[in-house]
C-alpha cells in the first residue's frame, strides 16, 4: 500500500489496526456463519471459561492478559446475552465467580466445530507466507515486555538529540549565558546570594584563577546548560560541584548528566578523591540526578548558602 511506503514503519500501530480490523471482521462473519452469538472482542474470555471451571474476573483478566476492567466489560456484555452468570464464591462472599451458563455451554459446543476450521485456514495462511507472522507476534511480545515502544522511542530520542549536543570548556564569551541560567533556577525559589553574584559575575577571578573550571552545554549552538568544578580550601573535599543549570526548554534531553559527568571526568583527570556538593531538595530532579551519579548525602555542615539544605558527596574510585 503507497501510504504505508510513505510513511514507512513509523505506521505500524495503524498497519496492525488495519489487520486486525479485517480479521475481527472476519471472526464476525464466522461466528454467523456457524450460528454462533458471540462478539469477536469476548472470544478470549468465552474460550477460557469454556476450558474450565468458575473463575474471579481477576483471575480471567490475568490469564489471557486482559486489565481488570476490560474482563468487568466483557463479562457484562456477555451476561446481557445470557452467555455468563455470576456467583458468590463460597469460601469469600466479597469475590463474584464467573461461568457459562448453560446457552454458552451449548455456543462452546458449536465454537469446538469451528476451531479446527479455522486453525485449518489459518495454518494454509501461514504456508503460503514467507514469514512465520504467529511467530514473530510473539518475539515481538517478549521484546516488548522486556522494554515497551515507549521507552524504545524515548531512547532513540534522546540518542539523536544528543548528536545536537556538545560540552566545552568555558569562553569569556559565555559569561551571560553562566549567569542567566544560573539566576533563572535561584530566583524561582530563592533570593540571590552574595556567593551568586561573585561567582556568576566574576567566574574567571572567583572560579577559573582559583584552580576551578566551568563547562558549557551547547544545544544546536546555543549554549543551554553549565556546570562548574570548583577548587576548595578543604583537604577532605578539594573540589565542588557547583552552578549545574540547565534551561528549562531542553530539559529531559540528558544535558544535566552530560554536564555532571565532564565535571567528575575532569576532577578524576586532577586526581579529585571526593567532590562535594549542597543542594537543596526542593530541587527534585537534581537530587535525582545527584543520587544516580553516586552521590550520597551526609551531615550537613557550614553551608555557604542560605538556601542549603543539604549536602552530599561522592567517593572517586
Amino acid at each position: 500500500m503507497d501510504f504505508f511506503n510513505q510513511t514507512g514503519k513509523m505506521a505500524i500501530g495503524s498497519r496492525l489496526r488495519m489487520l486486525t480490523d479485517k480479521i475481527t471482521n472476519d471472526a464476525e462473519l464466522i461466528y454467523g456463519m456457524y450460528g454462533v452469538d458471540i462478539r469477536p472482542k469476548w472470544f478470549s474470555v468465552f474460550f477460557v471459561l469454556s476450558r474450565g471451571g468458575a473463575k474471579t474476573i481477576t483471575a480471567i483478566a490475568r490469564e489471557i492478559g486482559h486489565s481488570h476492567p476490560s474482563v468487568s466489560n466483557i463479562v457484562k456484555e456477555m451476561g446481557a446475552r445470557g452467555l455468563v452468570k455470576e456467583t458468590r464464591d463460597k469460601s469469600d462472599g466479597r469475590r463474584n465467580m464467573v461461568t457459562l451458563s448453560s446457552k454458552g455451554k451449548k455456543m462452546a459446543g458449536i465454537m469446538a466445530e469451528c476451531y479446527p476450521d479455522v486453525e485449518s485456514a489459518v495454518e494454509q495462511i501461514a504456508r503460503q507466507a514467507r514469514n512465520d507472522l504467529w511467530r514473530a507476534i510473539e518475539e515481538w511480545e517478549d521484546l516488548l515486555s522486556e522494554k515497551t515502544l515507549f521507552e524504545r522511542v524515548k531512547e532513540a530520542k534522546k540518542e539523536r538529540e544528543g548528536k545536537d549536543i556538545a560540552i566545552i570548556p568555558y569562553e569569556p564569551r559565555y559569561q551571560s549565558a553562566f549567569k542567566a541560567l544560573n539566576e533563572e533556577w535561584i530566583t524561582a525559589y530563592w533570593e540571590m546570594e552574595e556567593p551568586d553574584h561573585k561567582a556568576l559575575d566574576h567566574p574567571q577571578e572567583y572560579i577559573l584563577d582559583k584552580g576551578g573550571h566551568i563547562f558549557i552545554a551547547l544545544y544546536r549552538d546555543e549554549p543551554v546548560g553549565v556546570c562548574a568544578l570548583c577548587k576548595k580550601d578543604d583537604p577532605e573535599h578539594e573540589y565542588e560541584l557547583a552552578k549545574l543549570a540547565v534551561s528549562p526548554g531542553v530539559q529531559g534531553k540528558g544535558i544535566g548528566v552530560l554536564l555532571c559527568r565532564t565535571v567528575i571526568g575532569k576532577a578524576k583527570e586532577l586526581g579529585c578523591k571526593k567532590i562535594f556538593l549542597e543542594s537543596n531538595t526542593l530541587l527534585r530532579p537534581a537530587i535525582r540526578l545527584y543520587r544516580k551519579l553516586g552521590f550520597k548525602e551526609i551531615p550537613k555542615s557550614h553551608p555557604a548558602y542560605e538556601r542549603v539544605d543539604i549536602q552530599m558527596e561522592l567517593v572517586i574510585d
